[in-house]
């Protein structure tokens, strides 16, 4: 079986996967395509234990970054090519391996059961849920075709790779305003885009970016549409109060309006914080016995690449002393 990629500019590659099979009993099901699901994957292949996993797609936030410089082992490496250095990983490994589909349910017992979108349900003994946070969306017309083009989604990642230009960053919360102080540091102008007549972050952030002379806030103003070929060359804003469009030449824009966690599957299964995040402890093990999760759908502060990682391989092994001591 190939595992591939639904990216362009990644050539498919024969590898060791075979397909996911729903008449077996699996020690391990990850369910995810992320950094913590593809790490997970690895160390739990490298314990001998019969391990599935399910992915609508492989990469995650990760395929989306357009550089990243803050992963050890490289000093900078595009986003989608790391991605593939994953990929490389898990290939030399006979997983059961199902692309293409979303995980619809998690099914809890003493047999975990995953309903998936092909109309098959995966069974196993225990399973490490990494679904991910899939960022808020302006779904306004340049965003999908500009992602990694211009259009962020994280400051912390890709800041760096816009001193001296012009960016936007959308909303008014913390993360809004954290990225606008990053970003002010470097780039040549910041324009903060804000639906609502006023911020909503935290003073203490607020009266640090006023100390910045390079940045302006619109307020009550929204995004209508993102231009550019190859990459982000403008953006057309409107004015809600006096009804007016006026487009702005920038090459970045940073959208911050939040992330949204991927746990509808587990929603009335596991324990989920104000935020729909999944509660781990520091075992990655959920409220529910054999369910585990890793990466940035969980509780665990800062979501960072190398954190799912390692988030990835402590759950895998806490999922295989689980599947050892409960046999």
């Amino acid at each position: 079986m190939e595992l591939t990629f639904n990216l362009p500019g990644l050539e498919t590659i024969e590898q060791r996967t075979v397909p996911l099979d729903s008449s077996t009993l699996y020690d391990v099901l990850i369910v995810g395509g992320g950094p913590a699901a593809l790490t997970a994957a690895v160390y739990c292949m490298r314990k001998g234990v019969k391990t599935g996993l399910i992915t609508l797609d492989v990469g995650g936030q990760v395929a989306e970054t357009s550089t990243v410089e803050n992963y050890m082992g490289y000093r900078h490496i595009e986003g989608i090519s790391l991605v593939q250095r994953f990929k490389e990983q898990v290939e030399q490994f006979e997983i059961g391996f199902l692309q293409g589909y979303k995980a619809k349910k998690v099914i809890d017992g003493n047999i975990k059961k995953v309903e998936c979108e092909d109309g098959n349900i995966y069974q196993a003994k225990s399973i490490i849920i990494t679904t991910g946070k899939r960022w808020r969306r302006l779904n306004v017309p340049g965003e999908s075709e500009l992602t990694g083009k211009g259009v962020a989604y994280c400051a912390i990642c890709d800041a760096p790779l816009f001193k001296d230009k012009d960016v936007i960053v959308v909303g008014g919360g913390n993360s809004a305003i954290e990225a606008a102080i990053d970003l002010a540091k470097l780039a040549t102008s910041v324009t903060v885009v804000q639906l609502l007549p006023a911020l909503t972050a935290d003073k203490v952030l607020i009266d640090e970016l006023s100390k910045f002379t390079n940045v302006t806030i619109l307020y009550e103003h929204e995004i209508k549409a993102i231009h550019g070929t190859s990459a982000v060359e403008a953006v057309t804003v409107h004015d809600i109060k006096n009804k007016k469009d006026n487009t702005l030449s920038v090459q970045g824009i940073f959208i911050e309006i939040g992330l949204v966690p991927n746990t509808e599957l587990v929603k009335n299964v596991v324990s989920l914080n104000e935020y729909g995040e999944i509660i781990i402890d520091c075992s990655c093990r959920t409220s529910r016995p054999g369910i585990f999760a890793a990466g940035d759908v969980t509780s665990v502060p800062y979501k960072q690449i190398i954190i799912a990682a390692g988030e990835g391989a402590k759950a895998a092994l806490s999922a295989c002393d689980y599947v050892l001591t409960n046999k």
